[in-house]
C-alpha cells in the first residue's frame, strides 16, 4: 500500500521537509517537480525532515512536462481550493498520485482545466482563510487515503 505525493514547484523548504517525513511515515513516494523555491540541500528542508531524508523514496522532475510525460498512464487526483468535489469522495487506490500545487498560488489553471473531473478540495469552514498550509493539506489527504485503503482490504 502506498501513494505518490506530488508537489508541483514547491516554494517553502520546511513544507517540503515535513512532507518528505510524512511520505516516509506513510510509505509514500515523494515526487518533486521543478522549479523549486529553494535548494534541496537547504538546511531547513533537512531540519524539517530530520535525519529521515536519506530514507525517503524520492523522484525529481525537471519540469511539469517531464512529470506528466513519465507518468501519463497513472491515476491522478489534483487538489485545489477551487475544486468542486470534496476529498473524501475520492476513490482511493494503491499507487494513486496525489498532486498538490505550490504554496503561493496552488495548481495552474491549465492543470485544473485539463483534469477538472479529478480536482478535489479540502473543505474550509471559515471565510477568513483561503487555504490550508500545504504540509497540513497533504497530511489530511494521505491519512484519509490510508484509512480508506484499510477499510477496503
Amino acid at each position: 500500500m502506498g501513494y505518490n505525493i506530488v508537489l508541483m514547484e514547491p516554494e517553502i523548504p520546511m513544507n517540503t521537509g515535513n512532507i518528505g517525513r510524512l511520505s516516509l511515515a506513510s510509505g509514500a513516494t515523494l515526487h518533486l517537480v521543478k522549479p523549486f523555491g529553494f535548494e534541496l540541500s537547504d538546511k531547513r528542508v533537512k531540519r524539517a525532515g530530520l535525519d529521515y531524508w536519506k530514507h525517503i523514496s524520492l523522484k525529481i522532475y525537471e519540469n511539469q512536462e517531464e512529470f506528466f510525460m513519465l507518468n501519463k498512464d497513472k491515476k491522478m487526483v489534483f487538489f485545489s481550493s477551487h475544486g468542486e468535489k470534496e476529498f473524501w469522495d475520492i476513490e482511493f487506490t494503491d499507487e494513486l498520485f496525489l498532486v498538490f500545487g505550490k504554496e503561493s498560488v496552488g495548481l495552474s489553471s491549465e492543470i485544473i482545466e485539463k483534469n477538472i473531473e479529478n480536482v478535489y478540495k479540502i473543505p474550509i469552514y471559515s471565510e477568513h482563510i483561503r487555504s490550508l498550509n500545504l504540509a497540513n493539506a497533504v497530511s489530511v489527504v494521505v491519512y484519509e487515503g490510508i484509512r480508506n485503503l484499510r477499510l477496503s482490504y
